[in-house]
């Protein structure tokens, strides 16, 4: 059952050494960086323990309230939306909120791995919160008028550029009150499922070997989209961009990869490839890594 009530708040919580203070904030109005996160999370929960829904509009944030309604503005265009909070993220701290792939698509980010935006908290009917609920999107606002949109441009351009992300916002490993608990572990996202190489140890994976399971290939260089603990997942994202699973090895890791390629240069296409898609976090890598 999607609720907007009790709404939580939380107890103040860290990731990656850095304190995070949830507050409400009724006036809440802030420019910076969005990404987004979609399918291969279908189905996780969300901190405030619904389903997450990748086609509904919805973000994670790090701090407001859950869940919020926030009015979230393409710096680009203009366009805005009206966007439902119930997650935490995102946690790399050059980006200020991580929409669903379905928030993404409605402001026109999807084919981005970032963009600027305006995120402000707002009050909306009782009527338009039900929508977003049912993970239908509300009525597009009016466009923000160029006066307006000069000076929040003039704002984002005094913030760092974002690195290239992974598009999914990383889970804290010292989970906020309001999500449920998670296993501990030294990456991932959400509950877990998708690994962010090198900064920690695996969690429990599926012993079973799909179809696209292809196992360590001849060839010189691939491209790495993502990582996962658990190979149906890892299954998901593969059909449905079109790449292969690769193991590490031990089989605690499941790598989506483009390739594997002859030469560095070759590799370049899958980068691209898998650039076009969103995944700007995508990287080349030497077959045997």
């Amino acid at each position: 059952m999607v609720s907007d009530y009790p709404q939580k708040i939380g107890e103040p919580y860290q990731v990656g050494g850095k304190t995070y203070t949830p507050e409400d904030v009724p006036s809440y109005d802030e420019v910076g960086y969005a990404s987004w996160y979609g399918e291969e999370l279908a189905g996780n929960q969300t901190a405030n323990g619904e389903s997450f829904n990748p086609q509904g509009i919805s973000a994670a944030h790090k701090t407001l309230p859950l869940p919020s309604y926030v009015e979230v503005t393409s710096l680009d265009t203009g366009r805005t939306i009206l966007v439902r909070v119930n997650d935490r993220g995102p946690f790399a701290n050059d980006r200020l909120i991580d929409l669903s792939h379905g928030a993404a698509k409605q402001l026109g980010l999807d084919q981005r791995g970032t963009a600027g935006v305006r995120v402000r908290k707002v009050n909306p009917n009782e009527q338009e919160r039900a929508v977003l609920r049912a993970g239908a999107p509300a009525a597009e606002r009016i466009g923000t008028p160029d006066s307006l949109l000069s000076i929040l441009r003039g704002n984002l351009a005094k913030l760092p550029q974002p690195a290239a992300p992974i598009r999914q916002a990383a889970s804290p490993v010292n989970t906020p009150p309001s999500r449920a608990p998670l296993t501990p572990k030294g990456a991932g996202t959400r509950d877990g499922h998708f690994i962010i190489e090198g900064s920690g140890g695996p969690v429990a994976v599926e012993n079973s070997v799909g179809n696209n399971y292809v196992g360590n290939l001849p060839g010189s260089y691939v491209v790495q989209v993502a990582a996962f603990s658990e190979k149906s997942r890892a299954d998901i994202l593969a059909r449905k961009i079109g790449a292969k699973v690769m193991s590490d090895g031990s089989r605690s890791i499941w790598r989506v990869r483009y390739g594997p390629y002859a030469s560095e240069k070759d590799a370049q296409a899958g980068l691209a490839q898998a650039q076009q898609r969103g995944y700007s976090g995508a990287r080349i890598l030497r077959a045997d890594k």
